[in-house]
């Protein structure tokens, strides 16, 4: 499709509702595509995949745990040394570890193209701004990427092994033992990851819901408290239930909530200053008049 963003930029015309949906699915179908390529490209790597990255922190020489028990070491504690014991993990269903590996590569494309779904959306929605807007959300895809990417990282490194090791250390009876099904610990650790790269998206969200009129520094502020409760609720729900990874998860997400309260003052202020602007500019073009 020879598309619009011309016609757009040059004014001859708007699109209608139904070019809309026309140019909209094939952002859909390149950004499906992009998934689909990086998936591939995963499902090849799966030594990789598996051996390196994934199956990495339920060992002792991850690294994550390898830190922390040289600081139990220091402090002259045992309790910091995480998953000293390595188990095995088992596939129940004939087909288990097939559907698991295409499953996991699925994931894996989806987060490795997360930066260029964004751009492709971003690509969607930029002729409808204005130039001066345009400007100020300019690096917003870039922003986005690596927040996301640094919240997947954080669950990965510090949230994950402290899971498995709580985890699978649990037990209500000596009498039973525990044998890890490998969808499930893989379930776990992928959930962990998402939860925080999206989660750690609150300063971007907070920029465009200011910008939209729907989110003010003073709202945030007001309801700051509400939103500690609301950040120990979500600590709990993406974390095992032990007090230390709540507290792990709780302090980076309470600063950037203070964060995004800065972000919205600073877009408000940005807003306020425009409207000053326009409103001076109409003023004199009036009393020129």
């Amino acid at each position: 499709m020879a598309w619009n963003w011309k016609k757009w930029k040059k004014g001859v015309g708007e699109m209608s509702f139904l070019e809309h949906l026309e140019e909209l699915r094939w952002h859909i179908i390149r950004s499906i595509l992009a998934i689909v390529i990086l998936m591939v490209i995963a499902f090849l790597f799966k030594n990789f995949i598996f051996d390196t990255i994934i199956l990495a922190p339920k060992e002792p020489v991850f690294i994550t745990n390898r830190l922390l028990c040289a600081l139990g070491h220091i402090v002259n504690t045992d309790l910091l040394c995480l998953n000293t014991h390595p188990f095995n993990l088992i596939s129940i269903k004939m087909a288990g570890q097939l559907t698991t590996h295409i499953a996991v590569s699925m994931v894996a494309g989806l987060i490795l193209a997360f930066p260029y779904i964004l751009w492709e959306f971003w690509r969607f929605l930029q002729p409808a701004l204005h130039s001066n807007e345009q400007k100020q959300t300019r690096g917003a895809v870039l922003t986005a990427s690596l927040l996301f990417f640094a919240g997947v990282l954080f669950g990965y490194f510090l949230l994950s092994p402290l899971s498995i090791h709580f985890l699978t250390r649990y037990e209500v009876s000596s009498d039973v033992t525990n044998q890890i099904n490998i969808r499930s610990y893989i379930g776990t650790l992928s959930s962990i990851c998402l939860a925080t790269g999206l989660i750690f998206e609150l300063p971007i969200i907070t920029f465009f819901l200011t910008k939209i009129g729907l989110v003010t520094p003073k709202f945030m502020k007001k309801y700051r408290k509400h939103s500690i409760v609301v950040i120990v609720v979500l600590s709990a729900i993406i974390t095992p239930p032990d007090v230390f990874s709540q507290i792990l998860v709780c302090f980076p997400l309470i600063f950037l909530y203070e964060i995004s309260i800065n972000i919205s003052k600073r877009v408000l202020k940005k807003k306020e200053k425009e409207h000053a602007d326009f409103m001076k500019d109409n003023n004199t073009e009036n009393t020129s008049k």
